[in-house]
């Protein structure tokens, strides 16, 4: 691992160090600040969030709900652009992201470093004064957590990076819901840990498709320290234990018959994608499989949450 935290302390350096090398090469458009804020996943922040805040046994002025879902939208938001900020070095070098606005030289780092900071100075006040201070410390934890904890430290010198790391996407719910109530509960939890044990299959078959572009960055991703084989084997385990914890609302009383027959099914199915990533034929195969499987990953979470939401709101439940 020393060799990983060696490199993980030079990209660091590159990072925080490398802007007087920095030259702008495009003028910085509305959609370069866009790209920032990585609007996919603060898509699913929005969405997890809302289920949160909408299952919460307070109602919420709708002008504030949306107001409060803004925020932490804004906050998710603001933890993307400090993520690129500090991810430049790699981003550089990944195929898959080395066209993002602050490697391919369309916004500078300082400019994005000011913009992320603002943004999360800005969601997190504005979150404690229209809802309350216990969500709006949840939404900056959660901003510390990814941006310090994951980007700065698990990212570059632990193959388990998205195990823990994984906890910064699970929190929206449990924000969304103490915006709404002002305390915690057992369900936005339960909705945390769904979200918790997702991320690594999830992620995880990403990275096997990426594997190369993280060797040649220096990422300690699980397929490359570990090996691929190894990666399919934790994929299989998290998804084994991830079909029955979809299921377990139920037992809360958060859901019902038809949230948990159609969650159980989703599961199953979850568990068969991995058993034939785990089982894995040709490269070619290997590949479709795991491309396959993340794609399922996210119909997957968002089927869960809206037929939780949806039992809400037919009243089954």
């Amino acid at each position: 691992m020393s060799e990983w935290a060696a490199a993980g302390d030079r990209t660091v350096d590159k990072a925080i160090d490398g802007e007087a090398s920095w030259q702008r090469r495009e003028a910085a458009s509305l959609s370069d600040y866009m790209t920032l804020l990585k609007p996919r996943v603060m898509s699913l922040v929005i969405f997890t969030a809302f289920v949160g805040m909408a299952i919460a046994p307070v109602e919420i002025h709708p002008v504030l709900g949306f107001a409060a879902l803004l925020c932490i939208a804004i906050g998710a938001g603001a933890s993307g652009a400090l993520n690129m900020v500090y991810d430049a070095d790699i981003d550089r070098i990944m195929q898959r992201t080395k066209s993002r606005p602050i490697p391919a030289g369309r916004v500078e780092p300082s400019e994005a470093r000011a913009f992320g900071v603002t943004l999360s100075g800005f969601s997190v006040l504005t979150l404690g004064l229209i809802a309350n201070w216990l969500a709006a410390a949840l939404l900056a934890f959660t901003i510390f957590f990814y941006v310090v904890i994951y980007t700065l430290w698990l990212k570059r010198w632990t193959p388990q990076n998205i195990v823990i790391g994984g906890a910064a996407g699970a929190f929206p719910p449990v924000v969304g819901w103490v915006a709404a109530t002002g305390s915690i509960s057992i369900e936005p939890i339960l909705l945390f840990l769904i979200i918790f044990v997702w991320t690594p299959p999830h992620f995880w078959a990403l990275a096997l498709l990426s594997r190369e572009d993280y060797a040649r960055a220096g990422v300690p991703m699980l397929p490359v320290v570990a090996g691929d084989h190894a990666t399919r084997k934790q994929i299989l385990a998290y998804t084994i234990l991830l079909a029955p914890l979809g299921v377990s609302p139920v037992l809360f009383d958060m859901a019902g018959w038809l949230y948990g027959s159609v969650s159980a099914v989703a599961g199953l199915a979850f568990i068969g994608l991995s058993w034939r990533v785990y089982r894995r034929g040709s490269d070619e195969t290997a590949a479709r499989d795991a491309k396959n499987l993340f794609g399922y990953s996210i119909l997957y979470l968002f089927l869960l949450f809206s037929l939780i939401l949806m039992e809400r709101w037919l009243g089954i439940v």
